[in-house]
């Protein structure tokens, strides 16, 4: 078994007791398995067998510099949501072919940066974003490689925040307008259009929206044909849920089997940008308890060292993570409201918790934080950066150094 799971005596990370890193590191820190990581691209990978296929890892999920050269080095490419997500993917070792650029709002000034780099595609989210790519490639002097980011109108079944494929979402170009760009395209050389995009949502435990969001860049591959223009792939985003609450999932062979039917006719390869898929389960954030103090008559308040600050998702999303003491006390069952240091109600780690005792001191592992924790996190109250540390092979280092307040005010004039 790799990644996190309890012994006689405490909860471990590939078998090295999480107590002794936060001995070590202090909390709130953050704790990775590379092996789990590992396990979970290559699932990923391996479910579409001999379909040809390329992962391109969703940095927004989680950019940290040292698990985005792992990826790399295991042959991911990258998908980036800015420049400076780009920026960082080269840090890492990518090439410029090896990435992919999305998002909806990218400047100006990121995409002259963009542009001139020979990106493996920027995923264009509007025909005002293609014109632009467009006036830059020519003034470059280069031939921009795009493809068009379609918004289906495919509801994906999940947080309204984190919904992406609706027509009333930010995203893509609508269904009727994507058509009409593809029919001018061949007719405007300073673009490639070497792709069909298509991103429904984030978290999806259903694969109905996988299938039919599929099913769409099928069609489009088809329109695109029908046009002249012979497309190098099609990209169906990522967005495929994790097991927050133990409840089911469907699995990356299932996922992958899903894009492949609706595809293989088109004899396009696929392209898929998957994030917490990979790294979600394969982190927690330890925490100490620093207070434990009565709510109800049944329940008391557990006040941790880490909140919304290291891990938005319960603030943002009402998002829910297992938590656990790292080494469990014996006696009674007690219900706990866990809660962050931060000077906002909405700062709740956890709601109605059974646990066994909790006293001050205590550690907690809060569980599938991988995705969208480091990455979202802030300095809020002036609280640092949480350290980050990696588990490989039975050892561990530090990823990221906890920030200092010299860190925080180094950018800051008196």
């Amino acid at each position: 078994m790799v990644g996190f799971s309890p012994t006689s005596q405490e909860l471990v990370c590939d078998g090295v007791p999480l107590s002794a890193i936060a001995a070590a590191e202090g909390t709130p820190v953050y704790v990775y398995s590379a092996a789990l990581l590992r396990q979970r691209y290559r699932d990923i990978t391996a479910g579409f067998g001999d379909y040809p296929h390329r992962v391109h890892y969703a940095l927004k999920a989680n950019s940290t510099l040292a698990l985005a050269r792992l990826l790399r080095e295991l042959g991911s490419g990258a998908d980036a949501n800015s420049i400076w997500e780009i920026e960082l993917a080269r840090k890492a070792g990518f090439t410029p072919d090896d990435i992919v650029f999305t998002g909806v709002g990218k400047s100006d000034a990121e995409l002259a940066c963009a542009v001139p780099l020979g990106l493996k595609a920027i995923n264009v989210e509007s025909a005002g974003e293609l014109d632009r790519v467009e006036a830059l490639a020519r003034k470059a002097g280069v031939v921009a490689r795009v493809a068009i980011r379609v918004n289906p109108d495919i509801d994906a079944k999940s947080h309204p925040h984190i919904s992406t494929g609706l027509k009333i979402n930010k995203f893509g170009v609508p269904v009727d307008e994507a058509g009409r760009l593809l029919e001018g395209l061949a007719a405007r050389p300073a673009l490639k259009l070497v792709a069909v995009h298509m991103h429904v949502g984030s978290q999806m435990t259903s694969l109905d929206p996988v299938r039919a969001a599929a099913a769409r860049l099928a069609g489009f591959a088809r329109q695109a044909q029908e046009a002249g223009i012979a497309l190098e792939y099609l990209d169906a985003g990522g967005g495929l849920g994790i097991s927050y609450d133990g409840g089911q999932v469907p699995s990356a062979d299932r996922y992958a089997a899903a894009l492949v039917d609706e595809i293989r006719a088109t004899h396009l390869p696929i392209v898929i940008e998957p994030g917490r898929s990979i790294v979600g389960p394969a982190a927690v954030l330890l925490a100490q308890v620093v207070d434990v103090k009565g709510r109800t008559a049944s329940s008391d308040f557990a006040i941790i060292d880490a909140g919304m600050t290291e891990l938005m998702r319960p603030a943002l999303y009402n998002g829910f993570h297992r938590i656990e003491p790292v080494r469990p006390r014996a006696g009674a069952l007690r219900q706990y409201e866990i809660a962050g240091p931060v000077c906002e109600s909405t700062d709740i780690v956890g709601r109605d918790r059974t646990l066994p005792p909790l006293a001050a001191g205590d550690l907690v592992a809060i569980h599938d934080t991988g995705a969208y924790g480091s990455a979202m996190a802030s300095n809020y109250n002036r609280r640092p950066l949480p350290a980050e540390v990696l588990v490989d092979d039975g050892t561990w280092r530090v990823i990221r150094k906890r920030q200092t307040i010299d860190d925080m005010l180094a950018q800051e004039e008196p």
